[in-house]
């Protein structure tokens, strides 16, 4: 009994001490304003990532998330999925061209530009 009891103590031990940390990205993500960043950011307000700031200067997203929880290309796709290309993912344009006017980013020959 000793011996199991030891035995639970050290896998719960395990358990404790083993947890995943967090992991940062930082990537470019296309968008012009306050109304972008609000969009992109709240996005992200998600199981599994911990901060999300993006730079509307920069057009830099700094993400802090737990790889066991979500992944770096989910976290891409939720960007893309509200309008915003990411350098990984393009958003799907029937989403794009529903955003305001000021958050339209693409050129006319749909390439981004800064």
């Amino acid at each position: 009994m000793k011996n199991f009891i030891i035995m639970i103590l050290a896998i719960l031990s395990m358990a404790f001490t083993n947890k995943e940390k967090p992991s940062t990205a930082k990537f470019k993500v296309f968008g012009n304003c306050p109304q972008c960043k609000e969009r992109i950011d709240g996005i992200l307000e998600v199981k599994g990532v911990k901060s999300a700031e993006w730079n509307v200067d920069t057009k830099v997203m700094e993400v802090v998330y737990m790889a066991d929880k979500i992944t770096i290309e989910k976290i891409h796709e939720l960007i893309a999925s509200v309008g915003h290309d990411t350098e990984k993912v393009k958003a799907p344009d029937q989403v794009y061209l529903k955003l305001p006017d000021c958050c339209m980013y693409r050129d006319n020959d749909n390439t981004h530009h800064d």
